[in-house]
């Protein structure tokens, strides 16, 4: 809006004070010195958007001459730009914006940079201009994020441990990225789950979402209270159908804070002492259930030096009685 009145401001259309007249406001003694009028702005841009126009790069000029050095030394538009405004803040016939020059490239009549210094004139090496529309997916995803359940809303009683059945979950992805595996650990007792995906199916959230079901409802009831796991889309676009099978609230940490599942981010530095980076994952469950059990029988010094099966086992009782 400041912008749009400074550029179409003019003084014929400004304005007296009445106030200054009657003798009730301080005013300004006369006419204002600049005013605006809506109409005369209207017909002003029009005439200044009218074509045919010479394109600022289409003429030589040291101007254009410095924009064609920078792009045979690979600056993109964007650089270029920035360079020169930096370069020469007081002379404007020195600057140029980015879309200037990517006009001057992609347009043979803007100025014919393409034609001067070939085809790989820009990284990218189009022949054609991609214009970047706002990305509905991403504007979608961030709607879904919006309506998730944060970790902030999670009991009091799963900060302090004191209660089974409170979970904490994420993926261990192969060294391709191609397989995975999900880890659940409970965050009383430290015990694990483990549970193979089959090869890409951790790109598919419904897929996950019923693997972790399949595993969650052979617990007992008193051990199913909630899950908490990061900001992955498996979990974004599943959790809907994990809790409906499950009928297990999933929170969902803050943006790059794993700390808030540390007992999970501790459990997955322990498995990767049987499955390093480097190495493929299994695909069999039987391979995973051997890891984790030798991961729940290994003592915990945070346990007492207890094996996370026997303080399962101590909490049940516990519970029961």
């Amino acid at each position: 809006m400041w912008r749009e009145v400074s550029k179409y401001n003019s003084h014929r259309h400004g304005h007296k004070n009445p106030l200054r007249r009657r003798g009730r406001g301080p005013g300004l003694g006369g006419v204002y010195r600049w005013g605006y009028d809506a109409g005369s702005a209207h017909a002003r841009a029009a005439a200044q958007a009218r074509r045919p126009k010479t394109p600022r790069l289409a003429v030589d000029s040291p101007l254009r001459d410095a924009v064609i050095e920078g792009l045979r030394q690979q600056w993109a538009p964007t650089q270029i730009a920035g360079r020169l405004r930096r370069d020469n803040p007081d002379d404007e016939s020195m600057q140029v914006s980015h879309e200037t020059i990517y006009q001057a490239i992609y347009v043979q009549s803007r100025g014919g940079l393409r034609q001067l210094l070939g085809p790989q004139v820009l990284r990218s090496g189009r022949a054609r201009r991609v214009i970047r529309r706002p990305d509905r997916a991403g504007c979608d995803q961030r709607r879904r994020r919006d309506k998730l359940l944060k970790i902030s809303a999670r009991p009091a009683e799963v900060a302090d441990r004191a209660v089974p059945g409170h979970w904490e979950g994420d993926l261990i992805m192969g060294a391709r990225r191609d397989t995975a595996i999900a880890t659940l650990a409970e965050r009383s007792s430290r015990f694990l789950l483990m549970v193979a995906l089959p090869q890409l199916a951790h790109r598919d959230p419904i897929a996950v979402a019923d693997a972790l079901a399949v595993h969650m409802l052979t617990l007992p009831v008193a051990l199913r209270r909630s899950l908490t796991w990061d900001r992955g889309l498996e979990m974004v676009h599943g959790h809907a159908t994990f809790s409906l099978a499950t009928q297990l609230p999933v929170y969902f940490a803050d943006p790059h804070s794993p700390w808030q599942r540390g007992t999970n981010e501790n459990i997955n530095g322990l498995i990767r002492q049987y499955l390093p980076k480097s190495t493929p994952l299994p695909g069999a469950q039987a391979d995973v259930d051997r890891i984790a059990d030798l991961l729940n029988h290994r003592p915990r010094h945070t346990l007492g030096w207890q094996t996370p099966a026997e303080k399962l086992n101590e909490l049940l009782l516990a519970t029961a009685a």
